[in-house]
């Protein structure tokens, strides 16, 4: 499942990172709210990073910022487009959550964006990423919950991805999403679906003091 993940997005990274934001007041509304729990001291890390640009956006606001992806050709992209900008607080990695199994309460803010639906087994890393995060610890997700607006694709994916035009796709509703992440301990702070992305939903979770 790994390798496939790596050389499909791999394939992917160059369209990926000229594909215009669908739905820019959506977009910069998650930027202000996730900034709005952000303070100068903080450190944040993301994963699933892609081509980098919300990692660009938010690591002004804080005091480090890790991004990291599976795939080496989408962080090559993210590194170049921070060369040349006064960033230095942000660094982009090629790496796997699993990398990070051994970090116990080290971040102050972690960030999934549209990555938990392409895991095998998002329980697991939401469990794992509530370990990783201080008491008091912010988790931002925006997750694709298809299992009751798309089930039809369940269908379609296992042969998209047999073609290989296709990514791993795991169908999550938004409760199971929302049961997941009360399991682990976290309380949900925030969650928001926006009109124009029915299957978009983006939580803010925060681990108890």
């Amino acid at each position: 499942m790994m390798e496939y993940s790596i050389k499909f997005w791999d394939k992917m990274a160059n369209r990926y990172s000229r594909r215009p934001v669908s739905d820019v007041a959506a977009y910069e509304k998650k930027l202000s709210l996730t900034q709005q729990y952000f303070k100068p001291d903080m450190k944040v890390l993301e994963f699933g990073c892609g081509t980098g640009s919300t990692a660009l956006e938010h690591a002004p606001h804080v005091g480090s910022y890790l991004a990291i992806d599976v795939s080496p050709r989408m962080v090559d992209i993210a590194r170049q487009k921070l060369a040349g900008r006064e960033t230095a607080n942000l660094s982009f990695d090629v790496a796997t959550l699993e990398d990070f199994r051994q970090v116990r309460e080290e971040y102050d803010a972690i960030l999934g964006l549209n990555i938990l639906h392409l895991m095998e087994d998002p329980e697991a890393v939401i469990n794992q990423v509530f370990s990783m995060l201080k008491p008091g610890g912010v988790f931002v997700s925006n997750t694709a919950c298809l299992k009751n607006t798309r089930p039809y694709l369940k269908l379609i994916t296992p042969l998209g991805k047999l073609l290989g035009f296709m990514p791993y796709v795991k169908f999550l509703s938004r409760k199971e999403l929302e049961g997941m992440l009360k399991s682990a301990g976290f309380n949900i702070s925030y969650q928001w679906v926006p009109e124009t992305t029915r299957d978009v939903y983006f939580l803010i979770a925060e681990k108890p003091e």
